[in-house]
């Protein structure tokens, strides 16, 4: 009986330690407000403005790690399909709160929503995807996962985004790049409820599609369960949320700064924010794809990059509505070559069930070329 009670002590005691990014990124949040004068400010140094920039992308990636694993852990604890909506949801949570965020932030840049959604594209489709396959090549050669599935993504995923980034170029009513007033409320209020209709076939009318054969029978759990209570898990999560969009604002001052005085491209920064919010299901999906779970790592990178793009063009254009703005969309012709380019190779990478390496190393050069696209456009 006293050991049993030991046992828990010391997995309690285990599982507090893996809690340490908490108090980290608490102390990067204080110390940023503190001192915001210091690399807001006009006369801030080069080296403040580096070193803030630094500490804010690590401290909100180590809270959007840890509010990830969260949500995982509350996800096995409800189970299908309350856990993939739950885990879904927290995801979407971060990475709209984070963009919107930085967007209201970047006034004077009214590209940068555009940017960022095609960053999101490119390093999900490309640099993600591309990754995971590579991986699992290395590791397994061949690996498979539910074709049915992985054509329901990229069912959605494709017009929303040529809606997004290709249609305000060919659109007349206003300026080239923009959309009229009716053409945004079409966007938004259709981005909504075309989410709305894939979150209830995925979770709801056709779960199957998104699970590989075998996958029900044998399930790999992607971290040790938890002996801790849901209600804990849940609390733990709600603060690393408030932690990412707190230190997102203050991530913002010296992205900003740092553009415009060292002169880098602006859509370096829609790229650095792209980066951030996706990390966490970008490592997630490259782990379960060296761990043989490539259906795992599909869901992941795909379902990240739908709901990215279905929720933050909404955001966006809510903002234009109720602020006034007017958000530049469309893409330059490079980007847009390359936005077509990915549909297509990725439509034939996603095509037959079965990866290779080939594949990885094609999307990972697709993914080179966009980089370069940002330094030399």
């Amino acid at each position: 009986m006293h050991g049993a009670k030991d046992m828990r002590a010391r997995a309690g005691a285990s599982g507090w330690r893996g809690e340490w990014p908490l108090p980290a990124a608490g102390a990067i949040l204080v110390a940023g407000w503190v001192l915001k004068p210091a690399f807001a400010g006009d006369g801030a140094g080069n080296f403040a403005v580096v070193a803030a920039f630094v500490a804010f992308f690590v401290g909100a990636l180590l809270a959007a790690l840890l509010a990830t694993r969260h949500a995982e852990h509350l996800a096995e604890r409800f189970g299908e399909p309350y856990g993939t909506l739950m885990l879904t949801l927290s995801a979407i949570t971060l990475e709209i709160a984070t963009v919107v965020t930085v967007m209201l932030h970047n006034a004077d840049n009214p590209a940068f929503g555009r940017d960022t959604m095609f960053s999101v594209v490119m390093i999900v489709l490309n640099g993600i995807i591309g990754t995971a396959l590579l991986v699992g090549a290395l590791h397994h050669h061949e690996q498979t996962y539910n074709l049915r599935g992985a054509k329901a993504f990229l069912s959605l995923l494709i017009p929303l985004a040529t809606l997004a980034l290709i249609w305000p170029d060919f659109t007349v009513t206003s300026v080239a790049g923009t959309l009229s007033l009716v053409q945004k409320v079409f966007l938004l209020v259709m981005s909504l409820l075309m989410y709305a209709a894939f979150l209830l076939i995925q979770t709801r009318t056709h779960t199957s599609f998104f699970i590989a054969e075998g996958e029900a029978m044998v399930q790999v759990p992607p971290h040790p369960v938890s002996s801790r209570g849901w209600p804990l898990h849940a609390v733990l999560l709600a603060v690393y949320l408030v932690l990412v969009v707190l230190l997102a604002k203050l991530f913002a001052l010296p992205l900003d700064t740092g553009v415009a005085r060292l002169r880098l491209p602006p859509a370096l920064a829609g790229f650095a924010v792209a980066v951030l919010v996706l990390a966490p299901e970008g490592i997630a999906a490259i782990r379960a794809a060296r761990a043989n779970q490539m259906q795992r790592a599909m869901n992941l990178g795909l379902g990240t990059a739908l709901s990215t793009i279905a929720l933050t063009v909404p955001a966006i254009l809510l903002i234009d509505l109720f602020l006034g703005r007017q958000a530049v969309l469309g893409l330059s012709p490079a980007n847009m070559v390359m936005l077509v380019l990915t549909f297509g190779v990725s439509i034939l990478t996603l095509g037959s069930g079965r990866t290779n390496a080939m594949q990885g190393l094609v999307h990972l050069l697709l993914f080179l070329a966009y980089v370069v696209l940002i330094f030399s456009p």
